[in-house]
């Protein structure tokens, strides 16, 4: 369903299309004693066309499990999983999704299969049987999207973990995918690796419109999306903005989820009598509210 957004100030209109639409979607596996579990509750959700959205919950609470479904390395139980119109279900889609839809893990390692950056970025589009010349613009235009061009001949076991994921990310671009699911793509870095990972992912989202899906324990990293969506036994069980939901600390912290350090200090400041408004969850917002009190 396309929805059209029209500006109260103007008679701009914005079409809003959705790239995942998951509808009462339940995924049910067994254990290793037979008995069975359900990894996810009767999901509801769609994420829109150049849409960042991150995804939080505490271990267990079902991330994984449905990111996995936007790529059909899982297929529901009950319920459907569309993603631009193309049923999950319908294995003959199966193709095409996956050349729609791409994903990072958690450990770079993982995803390199070559001995030379530019062999790993080209082995995707190879596999898609994509002609000679045009893996060649694709690998230069990916590495270039990613600031890796001047690693396009090195050993990836030689680069950073920061810079084994940009590669992991530019193995996928060259596939040209509409959408980007990371599953805690920065949870084995340094922060200086988790900064370039997530300024390269919030560039590809931002400048390439590219639809992102990113999967994360860091809530300074979730303060970037435009969206939030909160998990909890396999329910979905809060969505909204950054600032709608890390306003609520208390009750994120009942969750079990961190916040923001910068919400969490705003808060106890209220609570000591500071006047600071709400809406605090960056660092930059809790300096400028205090430098207005003084």
């Amino acid at each position: 369903m396309n929805m059209t957004i029209k500006s109260s100030g103007d008679d701009l209109e914005t079409k809003v299309e959705p790239m995942i639409v998951v509808e009462q979607l339940s995924h049910v596996y067994e254990d290793e004693n037979g008995n069975e579990v359900k990894a996810l509750d009767n999901i509801s959700l769609t994420i829109n066309k150049g849409e960042f959205v991150a995804i939080i919950g505490t271990n267990g609470s079902g991330k994984s499990t449905l990111c996995k479904h936007f790529n059909v390395l899982l297929q529901p139980s009950s319920g459907k999983c569309e993603v631009l119109g193309m049923d999950t279900l319908e294995d003959s889609q199966l193709w095409n999704i996956r050349q729609h839809v791409g994903m990072v893990f958690q450990n770079p390692d993982n995803q390199i299969v070559a001995a030379i950056v530019e062999e790993d970025v080209a082995f995707g589009p190879e596999n898609l049987g994509v002609e000679p010349k045009e893996i060649r613009r694709r690998v230069d235009e990916a590495l270039a999207a990613v600031n890796m061009s001047e690693y396009a001949l090195h050993a990836p076991h030689l680069l950073s973990g920061g810079q084994k994921q940009r590669i992991g990310i530019a193995g996928v671009l060259a596939m040209k995918p509409a959408c980007i699911v990371l599953d805690e793509p920065t949870a084995m870095l340094d922060p200086r690796g988790r900064s370039e990972v997530l300024e390269t992912v919030c560039h590809l989202n931002k400048t390439e419109g590219i639809t992102v899906v990113y999967i994360t324990h860091f809530m300074e990293e979730a303060v970037r999306a435009d969206r939030i969506i909160v998990m909890k036994n396999g329910k979905v069980i809060d969505t909204g903005t950054p600032v709608e939901l890390f306003s609520q600390v208390e009750k994120l912290k009942q969750l079990g989820l961190d916040v923001p350090v910068s919400a969490e200090v705003a808060l106890l400041l209220r609570q000591k009598g500071l006047d600071l408004p709400d809406n605090i969850i960056t660092n930059e917002s809790l300096g400028d509210a205090l430098c207005r009190l003084y």
